[in-house]
């Protein structure tokens, strides 16, 4: 063959060659990408794990043995409890028994409370007891009850103020010389949750008057009542003299008022406008007018009668304003209370109802000046909480109800003392044996191990200890000290665990993927 014809041949087999070797490699191309499409799609597209549980926590959850907010208290014994056994038992029984009528009645779910209803266990046994012996009377609180000291967070005691129910002269008509309208609920008077014509509604949350009817809008305050804006409405119960007398029944939140032809009626806290109380007392220690230490019911009486202009603005510094009910009882009983009952002079006491359970046993104790004002009288005694007031706050306060009329009035009036609380708790919540049933942490090890293995950290003291081992011989493993007819072995410090060492994890070689020749479509 010419050499011309060779040249020809060869550069013809080469150009067929590099097309199908382009073929070839494009054919691998597309393999390769389906390939790694085809691992995308079911190697990285994995669905998601479920969320593990959360952990369980080391100790089960048990209620807490006994919660009162903003509270303390101490658990005790009765010999603890001062003049415990120089109280009159029976009388405090009769006063809880009282109590216990209602409670025994109750049907639904208890109280969401520190208490609940825990109450009614004693409350059965009570029942069926019809003691006649203080000594009896005694145990039976003593078999039913734990004593609780209590006070408010951070403090010490506890604080007593008096209330009773005044006896005032009135008129059923309007004339000159009883002219102060003692009003009963207006009927445009709206509290939400409640219905209008609830028997007795709340002393605190806001107060609204309904307009129409769906407007509302603030109850008039004290000011605006006194200048007539419910005024001529058939809302009148009765007629006083004096408005510093009406004043003082809404403080106590009850009156009876005796007319000139004999008759009397009853009243007792209905409603409210809304409007926080604020203590007249107070405003007058604030501007100076009356001393801290000699303020009481009968100064500020005597200062109001006195200052007749400076004693409405003096009531319209207090906005509240109590609307009464008259209530079917006889001179010979006593006002009712908040739950529901008669009250009982001396032995009955308004606390806060936020958190406290009516019925609740708590005995009193320190020094009032019931004889005098200047006296310092022992008053060590079992109360019953029946009643609550707007300006009882807190769990060791409480307002001791004396009874009616003048002295009553004279001896309530002149109390803002501090006192000691005692809680009678039911031994079914019996905060102790409840206490002994929850889980406690792991025990620390005693003061002596501690002391004889100290913990050091190692970090900080490695250049110390560096140090002294330059300049002192080593000491031994373990020395013996002894000093008066003791013998203590004495130790090295336990040196902290190491932290365990991080261990990478060893990278395995991958093995190549074979990748499968494209098929063809």
């Amino acid at each position: 063959m010419a050499p011309e014809a060779r040249i020809k041949t060869f550069l013809k087999n080469s150009a067929t060659a590099l097309c199908a070797g382009a073929v070839v490699l494009s054919s691998f191309s597309l393999g390769a990408e389906a390939a790694r499409r085809h691992y995308r799609s079911h190697h990285h597209h994995l669905p998601a794990l479920a969320a593990a549980p959360p952990r369980a926590l080391p100790y089960p959850q048990l209620p807490l043995p006994f919660e009162i907010p903003g509270a303390q208290y101490l658990p005790l014994t009765w010999a603890d409890v001062k003049g415990w056994s120089d109280d009159d038992h029976l009388a405090a029984y009769k006063t809880f028994r009282a109590s216990c009528r209602t409670i025994n009645a109750q049907t639904g779910a208890a109280e969401p409370k520190a208490l609940g209803g825990s109450l009614s266990e004693p409350c059965r046994a009570a029942k069926s007891l019809e003691l006649a012996d203080d000594a009896k009377a005694r145990t039976f609180f003593e078999q039913n009850f734990a004593p609780l000291r209590i006070s408010r967070l951070g403090e010490p005691d506890g604080f007593v103020t008096g209330y009773y129910e005044p006896v005032l002269e009135g008129s059923r008509t309007q004339t000159e010389i009883y002219n102060v309208p003692v009003y009963r609920r207006p009927s445009n008077l709206f509290v939400r949750g409640y219905k209008q014509d609830s028997v007795s509604l709340p002393n605190k949350g806001p107060v609204y008057r309904k307009i129409g009817r769906r407007k509302l809008v603030p109850y008039y305050d004290r000011g605006e009542i006194e200048d007539g804006k419910i005024a001529g409405r058939g809302l009148e119960i009765a007629w006083l003299k004096d408005p510093t007398d009406l004043l003082f029944a809404q403080i106590q939140g009850s009156a009876r008022i005796k007319f000139d032809d004999g008759g009397t009626v009853r009243l007792n806290y209905d409603a409210y406008n809304g409007y926080p109380y604020t203590a007249v007392g107070r405003v007058l220690i604030e501007r100076g007018i009356i001393p801290k230490e000699e303020m009481s019911m009968q100064k500020i009486r005597e200062w109001m009668a006195q200052n007749p202009d400076g004693a409405k603005d003096l009531r319209r510094q207090n906005r509240s304003y109590i609307f009464f009910r008259e209530v079917n009882l006889s001179d010979k009983e006593e006002a009712v209370g908040a739950q529901g009952i008669p009250l009982t002079a001396g032995r009955s006491i308004a606390v806060d109802k936020a958190l406290h359970v009516y019925g609740t046993p708590f005995f009193i104790e320190g020094e009032l000046p019931i004889d005098s004002e200047r006296s310092k009288t022992p008053f060590h005694r079992l109360m019953i909480a029946q009643d609550t007031g707007s300006a009882i706050i807190g769990p060791a306060r409480a307002d001791l109800y004396f009874g009616a009329g003048a002295d009553a009035g004279r001896v309530s009036g002149r109390l803002r003392h501090p006192m000691h609380f005692v809680m009678l708790v039911p031994k079914g919540l019996d905060p102790t044996a409840r206490a002994a049933k929850l889980p406690v942490p792991d025990p620390r090890p005693s003061e002596k191990i501690a002391k004889l293995f100290p913990q050091t950290d190692p970090a900080k003291d490695s250049a110390r200890d560096s140090a002294k081992d330059q300049t002192k011989p080593a000491a031994p493993a373990a020395a013996v000290a002894q000093g008066k007819g003791e013998t203590v072995a004495v130790a090295n410090p336990v040196p902290l665990p190491v932290p365990r060492p991080l261990i990478e994890p060893v990278q395995e070689s991958r093995r190549p993927v074979k990748n499968r020749p494209h098929r063809q479509q």
